[in-house]
């Protein structure tokens, strides 16, 4: 099934938006009223709202669901508006072995044993149609597309062997970075805050089910496509080079601690050995030039780009939708 959550700031829901079941095709929606008003409750309860959820979706693809309605995009919050924790990897080894490698870094051993990752911003995610809002372009503005999962409750010390049933959810995210943020945090040796706002998530999170054999090794194999004012700016395979599956990345989450229901698990930018494919991020396009000749050419996102993310089926029709977001760049760096 597919779920989404309207931009209701009056309807129970509040700031957390309202739970709605959209149908395969994206093209008609229908309130979850009486099961669940969000999507983060529906989580605290799947094992028993998931099936009603499931029931409703049902009947909005035979056409008997009451009370549903055309799906307008526009209208959508981030399936979940906010939520109690988004850790985010970076799974994708090329993408790090390429931008260690233009700097003259050799990359550690652990790497390829111990996944990396980190707490992300999670009290509020843009919705797919929202816009990115930076201060300056001075900042480095950059998207990173990725594929994100969402857990039930996770217990801790869970084995990846277990984890990989408390996968309920998946989506699409841009996890907006400003690079020319980063040096300058990650030289303290405390991590990302300021260079890491708040990021957009699809229009819909799916079910693992509704992808057929695209999900498969607690992994989605579908390209992940990204165009940049109109222009198509890569298509790697998220499912091929990805170091840790996601079964992995949520057992290193919950290696010291429970993960409450509505952990959203982020598998980093999602990168090719093959370069042909493009990139899904201005850092790794950038870091290709720069290896080939000698400096990047590709400038950072200004006032006014687009970017459209999204992944399709086999068949070419989307699967999450798209995000699509404007750059709105309000002043000068402070």
């Amino acid at each position: 099934m597919k779920l989404a959550s309207l931009k209701h700031s009056d309807q129970p829901g509040g700031r957390d938006g309202t739970l709605i079941v959209v149908s395969r095709d994206l093209s008609r929606a229908v309130k979850a009223t009486g099961i669940a008003d969000t999507l983060q409750r529906a989580l605290e309860d799947w094992s028993n709202v998931a099936p009603r959820l499931n029931a409703l979706y049902q009947q909005l693809q035979d056409g008997s669901a009451k009370d549903s309605f055309e799906l307008n995009v526009d209208t959508l919050a981030a399936p979940l508006p906010r939520a109690y924790e988004f850790v985010d990897g970076s799974a994708y080894l090329p993408h790090v072995e390429r931008v260690r490698r233009a700097r003259g870094a050799e990359v550690p051993e652990t790497f390829y044993t111990d996944p990396l990752m980190y707490q992300a911003t999670s009290a509020g995610f843009l919705g797919p149609r929202d816009p990115v809002v930076v201060p300056s372009e001075d900042y480095g503005i950059d998207l990173e597309a990725e594929v994100i999962i969402v857990t039930d409750d996770v217990p801790m010390a869970v084995t990846p062997a277990d984890a990989s049933g408390h996968i309920q959810l998946i989506g699409l995210v841009n996890d907006v970075s400003l690079r020319g943020l980063i040096p300058g945090e990650l030289a303290k040796g405390f991590g990302f805050l300021q260079s890491k706002p708040r990021s957009a998530l699809s229009p819909v999170f799916v079910t693992p089910d509704e992808l057929g054999d695209a999900w498969r090794d607690s992994k989605l194999h579908r390209p992940m496509l990204t165009h940049y004012n109109g222009e198509w700016f890569g298509a790697p395979e998220a499912g091929v080079d990805m170091q840790f599956n996601f079964a992995q990345l949520v057992a290193h989450a919950a290696k010291t601690r429970p993960l409450s229901a509505g952990t959203l698990v982020g598998s980093g930018t999602v990168a090719n050995e093959d370069t042909s494919l493009g990139a899904s991020c201005f850092a790794e396009q950038r870091t290709v030039e720069t290896l080939r000749d000698g400096k990047p050419s590709t400038p950072f996102m200004k006032h006014g780009d687009r970017v459209r993310i999204e992944m399709l089926d086999a068949d070419g029709h989307s699967i999450f939708g798209a995000i699509d977001q404007q750059i709105e760049v309000t002043g000068k760096a402070a």
